[in-house]
């Protein structure tokens, strides 16, 4: 009961601040899914010249994200302070963070690929432009 109690003040506090992490996370209780909700989703097709804006206001987003979810397990792990047990509620407030915190190390790491991709594609149009077109032997 005390648990419950807990976790519904802090969603209460992350609902109240308009965190797009609380959303995921009550999605994630409401529903009994193993993992939370992705919270980002996937966009349209973005040109080619606006997609270091849009990688760098998606890692902004992450970055967002990742602070929520720490400043949810930093007021979990104060109140298994005022707790009898405090290893077992620490041991959960622990394993909640990673369960919050995977799917955005996911996203993470795909846009990390993306971005990798975009630059070996940009290396290489540069690199086309710089190679000198072949000569005729005629």
């Amino acid at each position: 009961m005390m648990r419950r109690l807990g976790w519904f003040m802090v969603m209460a506090l992350l609902v109240h601040t308009g965190h797009a992490w609380a959303q995921s996370a009550r999605s994630f209780n409401d529903t009994g899914l193993d993992t939370p909700l992705p919270a980002m989703q996937q966009a349209q097709p973005v040109p080619v010249d606006d997609l270091p804006e849009v990688m760098a206001r998606q890692r902004a987003h992450l970055q967002g994200e990742r602070e929520a979810v720490l400043m949810v397990y930093e007021s979990q792990k104060k109140l298994c302070w005022q707790k009898f047990a405090v290893n077992p509620c620490l041991n959960d407030a622990r394993r909640q963070r990673r369960q919050a915190l995977h799917p955005l190390k996911e996203q993470e790491l795909s846009l990390n690929a993306q971005e990798r991709l975009w630059r070996t594609e940009q290396r290489n149009l540069r690199l086309q432009n710089k190679a000198p077109e072949p000569k005729d032997p005629s």
